[in-house]
């Protein structure tokens, strides 16, 4: 009776991610998901919690088509950044961490650093809907809010987003003639 699908359904199995394809997503990506994780939890315990919580929701995962596993373990790494963060945003226990413990950080620490400053919400709607371009309607669902409560926060938070140059200014410039 299923003799002749036996074939096909084997194949359909194949086309679902397995271990080894999200160990290969994790080690490709470590560094720009744990950047997505720090954006969205501004703390590097949170951020540890955030990217260990989601390797692990990966193995067990059974079906995620393979060519949809890389943005599935994007989205699920924000899924657990929410389940993590906004729940205790309303408690004031929660500490900001800085991007690098230099004291003269790069152009791109000062970026992170300007973006872990802005209110919490703010912060979810502004990674989610500017950095990884989710239309305003997924994050809306995923934030349990309406899209106008989105649109509004983005606004802000751009608003909010200096030209951080200015703080990562070297203390001695080049000029024309020389060294100042």
């Amino acid at each position: 009776m299923f003799g002749p699908n036996k074939p096909r359904i084997a194949s359909f199995r194949d086309e679902y991610a397995k271990q080894g394809d999200f160990c290969a997503i994790f080690k490709s990506d470590t560094k720009p998901l744990y950047l997505l994780a720090f954006f969205l939890t501004a703390n590097h315990k949170e951020s540890e919690q955030c990217f260990v919580s989601t390797i692990d929701d990966a193995f067990k995962e059974r079906a995620v088509f393979k060519d949809w596993a890389r943005p599935w373990v994007k989205r699920r790494l924000i899924e657990n950044a929410i389940q993590i963060v906004l729940p205790q945003s309303a408690r004031n226990g929660r500490k900001r961490d800085l991007w690098s413990t230099g004291q003269r950080g790069t152009q791109r620490s000062c970026e992170i650093d300007q973006v872990t400053k802005l209110a919490t919400f703010e912060r979810f709607v502004f990674v989610m809907s500017i950095l990884e371009r989710y239309s305003n309607l997924n994050c809306s669902l995923l934030l349990g809010c309406s899209m106008e409560k989105v649109a509004k926060a983005r606004v802000g938070a751009l608003r909010q987003l200096p030209d951080c140059s200015a703080l990562c200014v070297p203390t001695r410039t080049a000029t024309l003639g020389g060294e100042a």
